[in-house]
């Protein structure tokens, strides 16, 4: 393990004063960035909690840097995933959580602690940045740092893909967000819709209450794990997982944006939007108080613009248009709502997804940003 810089030490997570250290990092490297929307502290701290179901298959250990005045000033989390082990037959660890000053030697002394462990674990390579799943906060903006980001989007200072870059880490592989004008219904995709309706698929908004709910729920999750099963990298959730956190966003989710595909009552694809509660985020710094809940509640009311999550259809029904029906129905949706969407985001959408990309360029969305995942061998 290469000695981490004589100004600094690099210490393992594990009492309670260093898991809050570790939480305040992002404070420091982002105080004086305009584009940063502070996590919420409580959502971080949860993925560490025992009851989080990743630690029913997955292990990790959080490392943080400590200058002369005992200041964390960086931290990463090195990363075992036995579900993705298991998928890829490749002893493949992950470190995410990464934050650092513009210290590159401190960088450094962080990420090798974080391979030095996995080592220990028996992995051969590393890839990241993934926090325990890419079904969390994943990649590594690379070109883009001009605006913010939109809800649950990756963002970081450009000196992080340069270190990883210069200390011989490779791409994996990129992954894309494209710019969409809101106002711009997709009126070419209507036709598509015409045809799928025609031939027998019926288009709905999410049910949010009660038993409504819990159906769509399930069945959401069973479309996204049959249609997602082969991504990159990824490994389903498991039901406990994924209801969780769709309980967690029942109250934030807008039914206009937020459209179901169903043949024969059986869900077969969605659309799922999200508002960009950044926008409202970036109000409370972190934190959801009292008073952080009534700035959030005020500045939500100003929302414009929705970041577009998935465009999900089952393989058997893809040849049937419902994709680019969805689209136009999800669009149609944002515009003609009371207080339109003047803008969306589409992300994000691995380099290599040509049939995604096909769709979405179809309707004239940009790519305005870059993100990019990196490997290691160990």
């Amino acid at each position: 393990m290469t000695n981490p810089p004589a100004t600094v030490q690099i210490q393992p997570v594990n009492t309670p004063e260093a898991a809050e250290q570790f939480l305040d990092v992002p404070n420091l490297v982002y105080a004086n960035d305009p584009n940063w929307v502070p996590p919420l502290r409580s959502s971080v701290a949860k993925q560490f909690a025992p009851d989080n179901p990743f630690f029913q298959y997955g292990r990790l250990q959080r490392f943080i840097a400590l200058d002369q005045k005992g200041r964390a000033v960086g931290r990463v989390a090195a990363i075992v995933n036995d579900r993705l082990i298991q998928k890829e037959q490749k002893a493949i660890g992950l470190f995410g959580y990464f934050e650092c000053i513009d210290a590159a030697d401190v960088a450094m002394a962080l990420l090798e602690a974080a391979c030095q462990w996995l080592r220990e674990q028996g992995m051969v390579a590393v890839r990241g940045p993934i926090d325990l799943s890419t079904h969390n906060n994943c990649l590594f903006l690379v070109d883009g740092f001009d605006s913010p980001p939109y809800v649950m989007m990756p963002y970081n200072p450009p000196y992080y893909p340069q270190w990883v870059e210069q200390a011989g880490w490779q791409k994996a592989k990129d992954a894309y967000a494209y710019d969409f004008p809101g106002n711009r219904l997709a009126s070419e995709y209507e036709r598509a819709y015409q045809i799928a309706i025609k031939s027998g698929v019926n288009f709905r908004s999410i049910h949010l209450k009660g038993e409504g709910f819990q159906k769509d729920a399930m069945g959401l999750y069973d479309v996204f794990t049959k249609a997602f099963e082969n991504n990159w990298s990824s490994t389903p959730r498991t039901q406990e997982e994924f209801m969780e956190e769709a309980k967690s966003l029942q109250s934030l989710v807008d039914p206009d944006v937020f459209w179901i595909a169903e043949v024969q009552g059986e869900m077969i694809g969605f659309f799922m939007a999200l508002p960009d509660y950044n926008l409202a985020l970036k109000h409370v710094n972190g934190k959801l108080n009292w008073f952080g809940i009534l700035k959030f509640l005020w500045y939500r009311r100003s929302i414009d613009r929705v970041r577009v999550i998935a465009i999900c259809v089952l393989p058997e029904y893809r040849r049937k248009m419902v994709a680019p029906a969805l689209i136009y129905v999800g669009m149609k949706g944002g515009v003609t709502r009371k207080k339109p969407y003047t803008k969306a985001e589409l992300s994000w959408v691995y380099e290599d997804n040509l049939p995604s990309r096909r769709i979405i360029e179809g309707v004239e969305a940009k790519i305005y940003k870059t993100y990019r995942m990196y490997e290691k061998p160990l």
